[in-house]
């Protein structure tokens, strides 16, 4: 690959003067364009030293390939002018010159929470499918692969319980990373998420069938009857929880900050 004459391809092909920034991942260059009608995308699909191009949160991306992106991108700044970036640098770039849409906000924010614990969760998954494999009934035989083997009975249970930590302890997991994501302390989150599953509270999924018996118990906080409930695999509340707390620390290490430098 003749990496100079890949660069004036891609310049020809965009517009020397329509980059913004430009930044080189393993493999890719990643640019922020200032007018995407402007570019020549059948010429950058004709090339044959251009492995592909696609467009993802406001940056123009262009496979090169291990090995001769990093030469192409240094003679592409060498044409353009164009200050050195990072990846960091490019997104946010691209995220500046971007609409701000609510919606899709919302939705990174619970990506950005959930993404880290579904490894947990997937584990949680894949050991409960098993489980289910060891005693359920007609899956091989008539009867349950542990009543056959009744030796293996332990180690369904053992199976079991691991399989059902992620889910009892959502909200330990949740509080973490929730926290974590609204700028507070993640280690006070898993706190706040311990609470909201301590053992001596009534287990969240029994809640319904405790208060319908009647026998849910209250404390009295000034006046206000609040029941002693878990919240086993919840989510939304410790959500709330966590933004709450997240909020309110960041309010008191600001003032409580200001108070002392004053």
């Amino acid at each position: 690959m003749n990496h100079q004459e890949v660069a004036d391809r891609v310049l020809n092909a965009i517009g020397k003067n329509n980059i913004q920034a430009a930044a080189h991942c393993a493999t890719r260059l990643r640019l922020v364009i200032k007018d995407e009608s402007k570019i020549d995308q059948q010429a950058l699909d004709d090339d044959a030293d251009v492995k592909g191009t696609f467009e993802t949160n406001g940056q123009y991306q262009i496979i090169i390939g291990p090995g001769d992106v990093d030469k192409v991108y240094d003679a592409l700044i060498a044409k353009t002018g164009l200050k050195e970036a990072t990846p960091d640098d490019i997104k946010a770039v691209a995220a500046a010159g971007q609409k701000k849409n609510p919606l899709m906000d919302f939705l990174k924010v619970l990506s950005d929470i959930f993404i880290p614990i579904v490894p947990a969760l997937v584990a949680g998954g894949l050991l409960m499918a098993l489980n289910n494999v060891l005693t359920a009934e007609h899956l091989f035989m008539a009867k349950s692969v542990v009543e056959v083997y009744p030796g293996l009975k332990g180690i369904a249970e053992m199976i079991n319980a691991m399989a059902s930590a992620p889910f009892t302890f959502l909200p330990i997991l949740l509080g973490f990373s929730a926290t974590k994501r609204f700028g507070g302390n993640p280690y006070l989150g898993a706190t706040m998420g311990m609470i909201m599953v301590l053992p001596s509270l009534v287990n969240g999924y029994s809640v319904a069938t405790t208060m319908a018996a009647g026998k849910m118990v209250y404390w009295n906080v000034f006046g206000l009857h609040v029941a002693q409930a878990g919240y086993q695999g919840q989510v939304l509340p410790v959500l709330a929880v966590a933004y709450i707390l997240a909020t309110l620390e960041k309010f008191f290490h600001k003032h409580i900050r200001t108070c002392l430098e004053s």
